[in-house]
């Protein structure tokens, strides 16, 4: 059974919610789940309406099933102290280092040790197991950076692996990637049905299964609902008939001036069915991807607790 799932997607698909609403949907029968947030815009806090996340593992929910939701916001300064403190005992010399502002400024000129910090506290939280030998929680969310940066985000742990052939940093790196590269884990993308985000998954998951990380699932978030049944193709049947006929048909429903009103009405339904040919097709692209696609409405009123439960139910019967 998968254990950690990393939620990635192109800025503006709604990847923190679909996190979110993950996490809500694996919160089943007495289950417990973990949320992280590792990029800190707190938008984990904004969708749960709670006060700003700190630096530890804090419950958030209850789950539509009764089971538990935590959330944690990495800091990966703190994330290094924690570090420093397990691998060299150093907890009293972290603590005097962040004070100079040296923690800092190592996390600030090396990204690439902000992304292992990040990862490994998510991983750790994986591995945990408490007093009874049972892991600490059933399964992990990390709400992840973007398509465009995930593969080299989650696969920095190899390079600093083989950077450090050995000691205690070699081995932490090598036991995150046995964690990412098991199949515990799985990174699903969340995309529209729009050109460009399907485009960016697609690329995404080549760059991910080209690195030998494990692809769980696609996600298309703000499907609309469907207006009307049997819309005809943009580019079906005669443009003066149809219009005759839309023209006829409002009169007889007694709408004034119908003539004047079929042809924008007209011009919106071209207009509609043009956009589910294309939605079509790109539902067509995904498909072609061989993996599992689920899909979640536009919720009209935005996303709120009422809606994010929404969510959570739809996703709680499908396979994760």
């Amino acid at each position: 059974m998968r254990r950690l799932h990393v939620i990635s997607g192109k800025g503006g698909t709604g990847k923190t919610t679909v996190a979110a609403a993950l996490a809500l949907a694996l919160a089943d029968k007495g289950r417990r789940t973990l949320l992280v947030e590792v990029e800190g815009r707190q938008g984990i806090a904004q969708l749960f309406e709670t006060q700003a996340l700190p630096y530890e593992e804090r419950r958030i929910a209850i789950g539509p099933g009764g089971g538990e939701v935590h959330a944690l916001a990495i800091d990966a300064e703190r994330a290094l102290l924690d570090y420093l403190q397990m691998f060299y005992r150093l907890g009293g010399a972290g603590r005097a280092l962040r004070r100079l502002g040296a923690v800092d400024f190592a996390t600030t000129i090396a990204p690439g040790l902000r992304d292992v910090l990040l990862t490994g506290k998510a991983c750790e939280a994986v591995r945990r197991r408490g007093p009874d030998g049972r892991f600490t929680y059933d399964a992990v969310v990390m709400d992840a950076p973007p398509t465009g940066r995930i593969t080299r985000f989650l696969g920095v742990n190899s390079e600093v692996a083989g950077l450090a052939r050995v000691g205690p940093i070699h081995h932490q790196a090598q036991a995150v990637m046995r964690v990412l590269r098991s199949p515990e884990t799985a990174v699903h993308l969340v995309t529209l049905l729009e050109e460009m985000p399907v485009q960016e998954t697609a690329d995404g998951i080549a760059e991910l299964r080209s690195a030998g990380l494990p692809v769980g699932a696609t996600v298309v978030n703000m499907v609309r609902p469907p207006v009307v049944a049997g819309v005809p193709g943009p580019a079906d049947g005669d443009e003066p008939a149809r219009l005759a006929a839309l023209t006829a048909a409002l009169a007889r429903a007694g709408l004034p001036d119908p003539a004047r009103t079929a042809a924008p009405l007209l011009d919106q339904g071209r207009a509609y069915a043009h956009r589910l040919a294309l939605e079509a097709d790109r539902r067509a692209e995904l498909a072609a991807l061989g993996l599992p696609v689920h899909e979640l409405p536009l919720l009209a009123d935005g996303i709120d607790i009422a809606g994010l439960y929404r969510l959570a139910r739809l996703l709680r019967d499908q396979e994760w």
